[in-house]
């Protein structure tokens, strides 16, 4: 089980380039990834996506591809003719508009730097084969993230889960005194009331049937039962559980919430109460699982 949160970094070069890729996930229902590349090698997105998606299943997943030229001179370099006329262009237009302009150091870094000549990177595909590693060595990284973080929310779960299954246990004691607490006191009104009737009356017995069937709760406790068992077999499952999960919290929560409004007890309330806090902290996490 992975979580859908981590991060991976790498970076490897060859006598021209060096490439950094960087790849960040985060939860997500579905597999979106978006891709921060060179401007020269926009065409590479499609490569890029495709190594994403062989790897992972689901989340918010950030590419980020930079990429160094070894063999760029650094300093600028411009042709002087080309600033020439630039300027006399400048000042031809600030004296046909009357726009004062001051020539300066400052006015001739900017043409100079503005006309300075603009690098392009080799094709991209050219070096894929060094990209695809990197990338490759990325995801890997983030990957072993992703399992890291799976395997403590996996732990976290199953101990939940037991608390879950703990508290119902003791829900499922609580309800077999139900019925009887409930006839006792259904006695002790109509005898205050001046009633005298025994449990054999008809209309005692008849009273205490529609009691015990309005309160029953061996149905929910039942599809509790196999809802947990199918939580735990998800969670020992290898790949992407988290939807699976994530309905299978939807049908424990309807059934503790037909519990809670079945409860003639205080003490069943206060373990429904628990439970519901326990799935709240499950269902947050189960957002996070791949």
């Amino acid at each position: 089980m992975n979580s859908m949160t981590g991060y991976g970094r790498s970076c490897d070069h060859n006598e021209q380039l060096e490439i950094i890729v960087e790849v960040n996930s985060v939860n997500r229902k579905s597999l979106d990834i978006f891709t921060s590349l060179p401007r020269d090698w926009q065409a590479m997105e499609k490569g890029v996506v495709d190594v994403v998606r062989a790897h992972l299943l689901r989340g918010k997943v950030n590419v980020n591809v930079q990429v160094k030229d070894l063999q760029q001179t650094s300093g600028l370099s411009w042709d002087e003719a080309v600033v020439s006329e630039t300027l006399a262009a400048l000042k031809g237009l600030a004296v046909k508009n009357e726009v004062p302009l001051e020539f300066n150091g400052e006015l001739l870094l900017r043409v100079v730097t503005a006309l300075g000549s603009t690098h392009t990177l080799p094709n991209w595909d050219e070096n894929w084969s060094l990209v695809d590693a990197v990338l490759q060595r990325a995801l890997a990284e983030l990957q072993s993230m992703r399992a890291a973080e799976g395997k403590a929310l996996l732990a976290d779960l199953h101990a939940r889960l037991e608390t879950m299954k703990t508290a119902l246990a003791t829900v499922a004691k609580c309800a077999q005194g139900v019925v009887p607490h409930y006839r006792d006191l259904l006695l002790q009104r109509l005898q205050k009331a001046g009633l005298e009737l025994d449990l054999d009356d008809e209309r005692v017995l008849k009273e205490i049937a529609i009691f015990a069937d309005r309160c029953d709760i061996t149905e929910e406790l039942t599809r509790l039962d196999s809802h947990f068992e199918q939580f735990a077999q998800t969670l020992r499952h290898p790949g992407a559980v988290g939807r699976k999960l994530d309905f299978l919290c939807q049908e424990i929560n309807r059934e503790i919430n037909t519990i809670g409004s079945k409860a003639n007890n205080i003490d069943i309330t206060k373990y429904v109460i628990e439970c519901k806090n326990e799935l709240e902290r499950i269902r947050e996490q189960v957002q996070n699982i791949e």
